[in-house]
């Protein structure tokens, strides 16, 4: 099943009028309202959502997106980041590669960098970093990509090609400091 939040997203991003600096925000803020779950302190949860994430580097901004837990904007680097997680849906036994391979639906010129199966909160993560262009836009992509206990985690930092390698170092902090809760998912 292809997250239609991202497809749309990224379908959305390249139509505007400022369209390279769309394609970062729309990305991570496709609509008018935060996702439906709350962050207090460093704690999201959304019903069986509930994950605790390390500090927000000050440079961040949160921003307001649909159908994604959180996003937020890293101005200094023109970057947007996205994390999002969702629970006992059809893809729980997709391929962490084809779980990443749905993040870049839309996407041409794929180069990827690096992709490989890393430690992450005590499972393994998909990590990947590609350069891909979006209606003729060129873009590079940090994502981390997880499964754990009946849900599926996603983690985007997006950026011009010319702002990547300075904007990532806080970007792989921020990620390798969550955790899920006890009690996420469906464990069994």
């Amino acid at each position: 099943m292809i997250p239609v939040r991202l497809r749309y997203s990224i379908r959305a991003m390249v139509s505007g009028p400022r369209r390279a600096i769309g394609l970062l925000v729309v990305l991570a803020a496709c609509g008018g309202a935060r996702g439906k779950g709350t962050l207090e302190g460093s704690v999201y949860r959304d019903g069986p959502i509930q994950f605790q994430i390390a500090k927000v580097p000050s440079g961040w901004r949160r921003i307001d997106a649909t159908d994604a837990a959180l996003a937020f904007r890293d101005e200094a680097h023109d970057a947007s980041i996205l994390v999002n997680a969702r629970c006992k849906k059809p893809d729980d036994d997709t391929p962490l590669v084809a779980l990443t391979n749905h993040l870049l639906i839309g996407s041409t010129e794929r180069e990827f960098r690096s992709q490989a199966v890393e430690p992450f909160d005590n499972r393994e993560a998909m990590h990947t970093h590609v350069r891909a262009k979006w209606d003729g836009v060129p873009m590079e992509l940090d994502l981390f990509v997880m499964k754990k206990d009946g849900c599926v985690y996603d983690f985007v930092y997006m950026s011009p090609p010319a702002n990547y390698e300075s904007g990532t170092p806080e970007f792989e902090t921020f990620v390798k400091g969550f955790r899920t809760l006890p009690g996420s998912g469906t464990v069994s």
